[in-house]
């Protein structure tokens, strides 16, 4: 019998309500089981052949994770309400009601209502802020709800993004809304202690257990007791340690290096990675039983290349805290100069915004940031591309490409003004599987025969382009491609 919804029963309807997806699971594989055909209208897809397949290979640019989101209805017992969804990078906002239905008829599955509701985009729009994290775009919401719903338990959590996005921030987010926030939070970076000191920094050592061991040292379990460990770059972690720290967090025992005696710790874990631990565990590079304990709960912060509407709010916070930093206040950016660090796909993240920002500021005596003010920044940045493609040696480039201001085109003098003209120099896989840059040039007809290539999907079509995701998204925009105009024209 499916659960009663009090605005509507969805589940008794013998068609779909508009703009109503309905899928059942359990687990990563939720499939599409009825939608209707207003939704499908809308998305460009033909709703017959969504049927049977899995939600996120129907629409696997959606953030946040449409599968993940039924999950999460399901084992919270409840609806998720208003939960603000994004179904790609430059797609249009909505607002989804997440509402678990109860099991099937035949009682192996569970059946979770997706309601879409087109997002009210009027007015401005006030951002979000916590412990130092800015935003209103669906990315940075998604890791809002996720600390609000894992913070009140003692479950271990993993907090996975690229460099400079903001792991930490959310780490102690977790711990001061959690069910210990007056305990000590103690923070230790794995990659940057030697792997033989490793041990006696998380667990202590007596005094006289090696050579300089002079006096008597309470590691980082002990004096995270009764609060959160918060382990950063645990993927850099040696094997040795691995097998140590497991038996700790098995065990809840400490032993300090030296000693013959075990002691008690109440810590929860919180970890951070922006190594794919998947992929070390794959390559004998990380314990599978560490990974499966270390990982109960994941936060996946978003690179600021997938949140680009955030970027006033950040600029916004910065401008700031620079002003109660330096005791002066610049009030603003101009369009322009938002325009411009919207262009740019921040290799660096957060921590690279705030560095530009800050030297921007320092350099700046005017009210007002122009674009003129990030010229010698961007000339810098043009010629760290130029010097790459020259040498050709780095084989295995990780991180995201840059776009920056057409060299020869327009100066950085001339950006203000005018709409910002940029080029992209992205990473691509060449025949001997290494990695190069070159500046790419997409086109209408290439967009809409990688599109029918890939059979709809967009991240296998920027794969088979040999560009980034977030640059397939920014040329659609830019020659007004939809979903449904490339159903209706793809090239056979």
């Amino acid at each position: 019998m499916k659960e009663s919804i009090p605005e509507q029963d969805y589940g008794s309807l013998p068609v779909p309500a508009p703009d109503l997806i309905l899928v059942e699971g359990p687990g990563e594989h939720w499939k599409v089981q009825t939608m209707s055909g207003s939704m499908a209208g809308r998305l460009g897809l033909d709703a017959g052949m969504a049927v049977g397949r899995i939600v996120d290979r129907v629409m696997p640019d959606a953030v946040p994770s449409l599968a993940e989101l039924a999950s999460d209805a399901v084992c919270a017992g409840r609806a998720l309400l208003n939960i603000r969804v994004r179904l790609g990078a430059h797609a249009d906002l909505w607002s989804v009601d997440v509402r678990p239905m109860g099991l099937s008829d035949d009682f192996r599955r569970r059946e979770v209502a997706l309601v879409f509701r087109p997002f009210d985009v009027s007015g401005r729009e006030e951002p979000v802020s916590l412990y130092g994290m800015v935003g209103s775009s669906p990315a940075i919401r998604e890791v809002f709800r996720k600390i609000s719903l894992f913070a009140p338990t003692d479950a271990a959590v993993v907090i996975t993004g690229e460099t400079g996005t903001g792991k930490e921030l959310v780490a102690r987010a977790l711990h001061d809304q959690s069910l210990r926030p007056d305990g000590p939070f103690v923070a230790v970076n794995c990659s940057a202690i030697s792997e033989e000191l490793l041990e006696s920094e998380l667990f202590g050592h007596e005094k006289g257990a090696f050579t300089g061991a002079v006096r008597t040292h309470r590691g980082r379990f002990e004096r995270a007791d009764g609060g959160t460990l918060f382990l950063d770059e645990i993927g850099d972690m040696p094997l040795s340690t691995q097998a140590k720290l497991l038996r700790v967090l098995e065990e809840g025992t400490i032993e300090r290096v030296g000693s013959e005696r075990e002691q008690r710790v109440d810590v929860r874990i919180v970890s951070a990675t922006n190594v794919p631990l998947e992929q070390a565990v794959g390559t004998g590079r990380f314990r599978a039983d560490l990974y499966h304990r270390i990982s109960i709960l994941r936060v996946h912060l978003p690179p600021l290349r997938e949140r680009v509407e955030d970027v006033p709010y950040l600029v916004e916070h910065f401008l700031n805290l620079f002003a109660r930093k330096y005791g002066r206040r610049i009030y603003r950016l101009t369009p322009e100069a938002v325009g411009l660090l919207q262009s740019y796909l921040w290799p660096g993240n957060i921590r690279e915004l705030r560095n530009v920002l800050e030297r921007v500021f320092i350099e700046t005596q005017a009210d007002v940031i122009g674009a003129r003010a990030f010229g010698e920044w961007i000339r810098e940045r043009q010629d760290f591309l130029s010097e790459q493609r020259d040498v050709r040696t780095q084989r295995h480039a990780s991180g995201p490409a840059v776009m920056l201001p057409r060299s020869g085109e327009r100066s950085p003098e001339t950006l203000a003004g005018s709409e910002t003209q940029v080029f992209e120099a992205e990473f691509y896989s060449s025949e001997d599987h290494g990695h190069t840059t070159r500046p790419v040039n997409l086109t209408v007809e290439g967009i809409r025969r990688a599109y029918a290539d890939a059979d709809g999907n967009l991240a296998d079509a920027a794969r088979r382009l040999g560009v980034h995701r977030a640059t397939l998204y920014r040329y659609m925009k830019k020659l007004g491609l939809s979903r449904k105009v490339l159903e209706e024209k793809a090239v056979p």
